[in-house]
């Protein structure tokens, strides 16, 4: 009986010097089309029948041009000399006549992250190539071939880079050191609750005199400012007409706020206040209380007063509109916290009655696109929330995933959705506009306005841009090891409008925006989740904060990410944390100048 005829992978060497080797490894349809010549041909049989080598240097007669193509580099170190080498490692991509290029690009992401899986990722040359072969012969049937090349690059003597820990990996058992700038992130993070020595030093099981040593030299640095009761706060610089108060003062009904911004960060907020104009800020703190640090009975007993929820507020101007702007007091990444969060945004939403849209701007994760230079997002750029399709949701909060005996995922989500979608409506023809041929994108100039007011007002942070060349795009491949992915680059001949990231402007993405621990902390999992829904960033959990904004009758919102890293939700700190901050902030401008001026009630 004849063999039924049935695909064959075929490896061939295409040209090798002495610092680099390239192969082909192609699809062939039926065995006659390899040859059998055992002398040039090598057959595997058993478990790997159905895979073909071809042993001699061959040119390969396919003179099309690659459709796609992707770097990565890998990390060889030498266990004699502990020196370590570059490899770089490119895949060039054939694909079927009947594919389309958005398809082609899917298939190639797919086809590279499978490859590089954490779980199983080829350590040597032969597992490396071998791997490649079996994925082809086992799906990804639209790919007709993947050209691999391998080139040795330079030598160092530094150690190779790590995996950069998420904030909640770096609470898992390890010692923090007390620093000034570790002691300011926690009071920036609280703020605008006040935290006293007692409760700083208890956070990482610090000695109380170190944290408050530690204090005064913040204090006299004009960071941190020291309240009533022993309790400190961040000093607010940026800050103009700063006014504590028990409750806010009767406003003017022109003087009423119609749009909201929340915040979650320190330095988000200051990005967003340099937008506005006529600033004056209210800081109401709240006591709940007072225990004693003593026993009773000890004469020279002291009160520890505790502090509530307190809330800042900064209004002011942009255009024809009156914002309010506030942070939300958080610690860390608990369920509490964000509860908080809800509840600090149901009391803005009752304070302020006439705002009727909300916007949360921040930083967040980048999701990258390995070989689709259009979906590709760089560190700087910035994501709105926008739905993929009509129907669908612009926020999506992964409760829990469930795995399945096949290896897949079952995603529990909580999806929101504005009632209205004007904002939607107004950050999409702002992204048109901006791609069109000698189209404008007015955030550019705002970003450069706030970062020379930024600049005079503030000198602890610097949210200027980062230079380029610390946009690393870095992938996991187990443990603490990393490869290096290459940016994609716009094929040649390609449609996709010339980026103008390059002239210092941020570029606009529209996509769902995606949260929940159950799936950040892990990689694979978030390039799973972000692929089913369509997300190109993640950011913190603020499903509290969207069920209380739909809750209390606010049919319009729009969150607004800029991106900070390409791992977890932007929130841990980052050298490139400030500009995204003030990207974002600036495309939130963008869209409220482009929204139409209030209408007197």
């Amino acid at each position: 009986m004849n063999e039924p005829q049935r695909d064959h992978i075929v490896m061939t060497p295409k040209c090798k010097t002495s610092c680099s080797t390239t192969l082909a490894i192609e699809r062939r349809a039926v065995l006659h089309e390899v040859g059998t010549d055992k002398t040039k041909v090598h057959v595997a049989g058993g478990d790997h029948r159905g895979i073909v080598i071809n042993k001699e240097v061959t040119q390969d007669a396919d003179n099309n041009p690659a459709q796609l193509s992707l770097e990565f580099r890998v990390f060889l170190v030498s266990a004699q000399t502990g020196k370590h080498t570059q490899e770089s490692r490119t895949l060039h991509f054939w694909f079927v006549s009947s594919t389309s290029d958005a398809e082609n690009a899917t298939v190639a992401q797919e086809f590279f992250r499978e490859l590089v899986s954490p779980q199983d990722f080829p350590r040597d040359y032969v597992g490396f190539i071998k791997k490649v072969m079996k994925l082809l012969q086992h799906g990804f049937s639209s790919i007709r071939k993947v050209e691999v090349t391998l080139a040795q690059l330079e030598e160092s003597h530094a150690p190779p880079p790590t995996r950069p820990l998420s904030a909640d990996e770096t609470a898992l058992g390890l010692i923090v050191e007390l620093t000034e700038a570790k002691l300011l992130e926690l009071i920036e993070s609280a703020y605008p609750n006040p935290v006293t020595v007692e409760e700083l030093a208890m956070q990482h099981g610090w000695n109380a005199d170190a944290v408050s040593e530690t204090l005064t030299t913040l204090q006299e640095k004009g960071l941190v400012q020291p309240l009533e009761h022993g309790a400190f706060t961040r000093a607010g610089q940026a800050d103009s007409h700063v006014q504590v108060v028990r409750q806010m003062p009767t406003m003017a009904s022109s003087k009423q706020p119609t749009i909201a911004v929340i915040t979650a960060q320190y330095c988000e907020k200051l990005a967003v206040d340099s937008m506005l104009r006529n600033k004056e800020t209210f800081v109401r703190y709240t006591t709940v209380g007072a225990s004693p640090h003593q026993q009773p009975d000890c004469p020279q007993r002291r009160h520890h007063v505790r502090f509530g929820e307190s809330n800042v507020y900064t209004l002011g101007n942009i255009g024809a509109h009156r914002i309010v702007c506030t942070k939300l007091p958080s610690v860390g990444h608990t369920r509490e916290a964000m509860t908080s969060a809800g509840n600090t945004t149901t009391r803005l939403l009752g304070t302020f009655q006439k705002v009727d849209y909300v916007f949360l701007v921040g930083v967040g994760g980048g999701v990258p696109h390995y070989t689709d230079y259009s979906k590709h997002v760089r560190l700087g750029d910035v994501v709105a929330s926008h739905p993929n399709s009509p129907n669908s949701s612009v926020y999506i909060y992964c409760e829990n995933a469930i795995s399945n005996s096949d290896g897949t995922y079952e995603f529990e989500t909580k999806d929101y959705s504005p009632r209205n979608l004007g904002l939607q409506t107004i950050v999409s023809k702002l992204k048109a506009e901006s791609e069109r041929e000698g189209g404008s994108f007015p955030w550019k100039k705002y970003l450069a306005e706030a970062v020379e007011t930024l600049q005079l007002d503030t000198s602890e942070t610097d949210f200027s841009k980062p230079p380029p060349d610390s946009d690393k795009l870095y992938m996991a491949i187990g443990q603490q090891d990393v490869i290096e992915v290459a940016h994609p680059s716009p094929l040649p001949g390609s449609d996709v409008p010339t980026t103008h990231r390059d002239t210092g402007c941020p570029v606009l993405h529209l996509s769902p925006i995606a949260s929940g621990r159950a799936i950040s902390r892990d990689d694979r999992l978030r390039q799973m989740f972000s692929s089913k829904c369509g997300a190109l960033a993640f950011d913190s959990e603020f499903d509290a904060v969207l069920d209380s904004v739909l809750g209390n009758c606010r049919d319009s919102f729009l969150c607004l990410r800029g991106v900070a890293d390409y791992r977890g939700d932007g929130s841990r700190r980052s050298e490139w944390q400030p500009y995204a901050a003030l990207a974002a902030a600036s495309v939130m401008k963008a869209v409220i100048c482009a929204m139409e001026p209030p209408q007197d009630n």
